[in-house]
């Protein structure tokens, strides 16, 4: 079949994010003899008219769609990105079937297939359900008795099925010189599922809870070609969490050191299972730069968000980075079940102790079905039974929900270290245009060392 891989995904900031999602169905999918050609939605200034060109120009028998978030995560800032996908699907109906997939669509498959209107959807991992769903369309075949696969008008789908080998993205289709001049860095994944019990996380549901690992050889192999073939000289870890399990984290680094790989990199990483000689492997392999998500600074809150770790870990983690040299930074979630004046101060104050190059923090948190925040939701009365979570809505303490913004505002516009989307402390996206101007590969962040005070842009 003639298949049009379409992504999406428009959002920029803070950088563009290469569609590595759709890059890992491309392979499978040439492999069953089909003929494939894309259309990357993030760099058209009109998307419409792109969809109808490409429609033209191909003459698709299918059409995927890979949907990689649904909204902007952000509050009170949100955004949402599902009327967009409905705008494609309504260009390309009478003109070629349409399937939905990626990891924004897998955390309410049915909800959103029905909203946008879909021919079919494709739940969790599509590389090897994919293949098959097209040969069924060919053949003639039920499609419902695919695992993942989901039909419009049916309340139920059967179960996906996890990978039990994880492929190497095909990137020929799409533009990767570009994503990395302009977002800084290429995006590579190393693992996939997630054992840890945050209660906003969607991982453990979209990935499962065990953790599935690369093959070493196929990792390394995939950064020469970013290296050699796309000019490559800065990668990101998209793992959840690069540093588990640390024996694998430290295999991978020393295979890196061993194949003298002219890169640098960056990656999420828990404060919970790094140490010197993880860390000290990290820096001759590359690493530059380590991203924290700590979530938050109160002993309470990071046992109410279900973290694994304590205080004493973000401080022991920060101390190395400074013992060390490498730049890092700690995510914080203001917002959360317990959440109160005090516990935020106390995040405040922890920042300040441990001295990051940059905090960057979020208000309120994103509920997904199926999270135990939708159950801390549902008891404390900020969703209802039945309520629909399509369009964004965020997780914020009764305690605090009045004063939450006016109060991270005030004390993060006292650190310049601290970035705060939602509340444009710090950034905004022109902002973000003039920052990638200056010429640094990796995260955006990392340049808070050279701005000067703190500042808010009118909401």
């Amino acid at each position: 079949m003639n298949i049009l891989l379409v992504s999406a995904n428009r959002e920029r900031d803070p950088s563009p994010v290469f569609p590595i999602g759709l890059a890992c169905l491309a392979g499978p999918l040439a492999a069953a003899g089909h003929l494939l050609s894309a259309l990357d939605l993030c760099f058209e200034a009109d998307p419409a008219s792109a969809v109808s060109s490409a429609l033209a120009e191909h003459k698709p028998d299918v059409v995927v769609i890979s949907l990689r978030n649904l909204d902007n995560v952000t509050w009170p800032g949100s955004r949402s990105y599902l009327d967009g996908v409905c705008d494609i699907v309504a260009l390309c109906r009478g003109r070629a079937i349409t399937v939905i997939g990626g990891s924004g669509f897998s955390l309410m498959p049915v909800e959103i297939l029905a909203a946008v209107g879909a021919d079919y959807g494709v739940a969790a991992e599509g590389e090897e359900v994919l293949p098959r769903l097209i040969h069924c369309l060919e053949s003639g075949g039920d499609a419902a008795l695919l695992p993942g696969v989901v039909l419009p008008g049916r309340a139920g789908f059967i179960p996906p099925l996890p990978l039990a080998t994880l492929g190497t993205p095909d990137r020929t289709l799409f533009n990767v010189s570009r994503y990395f001049r302009e977002g800084g860095m290429a995006n590579l994944q190393t693992k996939r599922g997630c054992p840890f019990g945050c209660i906003y996380c969607t991982y453990p549901l979209l990935e499962g809870r065990c953790m599935r690992l690369r093959p070493i050889p196929d990792i390394i192999a995939e950064i020469h070609t970013l290296v050699d073939d796309y000019g490559v000289n800065y990668l990101y870890f998209v793992d959840d969490i690069f540093n588990y399990p640390p024996a694998f984290a430290e295999e991978l680094c020393r295979a890196m050191i061993a194949e003298r790989l002219q890169v640098n990199w960056s990656a999420f990483i828990n404060p919970d299972f790094i140490t010197a000689n993880l860390l000290q492997v990290m820096l001759e392999a590359g690493c530059d730069a380590v991203e924290y998500g700590s979530d938050s600074g109160s002993p309470r809150m990071l046992k109410n968000l279900g973290k694994s770790f304590t205080t004493e870990s973000i401080r022991e983690s920060s101390r190395l980075c400074h013992e060390m040299g490498v730049d890092f930074a700690h995510y914080i979630l203001f917002g959360g079940p317990g959440e109160s004046r005090e516990t935020v101060l106390e995040t405040f104050t922890l920042m300040d102790e441990v001295e990051p190059t940059a905090v960057i923090a979020m208000t309120g948190i994103r509920i997904y079905p199926d999270t135990a925040i939708e159950q801390s939701a549902l008891r404390d009365g900020i969703i209802a039974e039945g309520d629909s979570l399509l369009e964004p809505v965020f997780y914020i303490s009764p305690a605090i929900k009045g004063e939450l913004c006016d109060l991270v505002t005030q004390e993060a516009l006292k650190r310049c270290t601290w970035i705060v989307p939602g509340l444009e402390v710090n950034v905004n996206s022109a902002m973000l245009d003039a920052m990638r101007m200056f010429p640094v590969k990796g995260p955006l962040w990392k340049l808070m060392k050279r701005l000067g005070r703190s500042r808010v842009s009118p909401m």
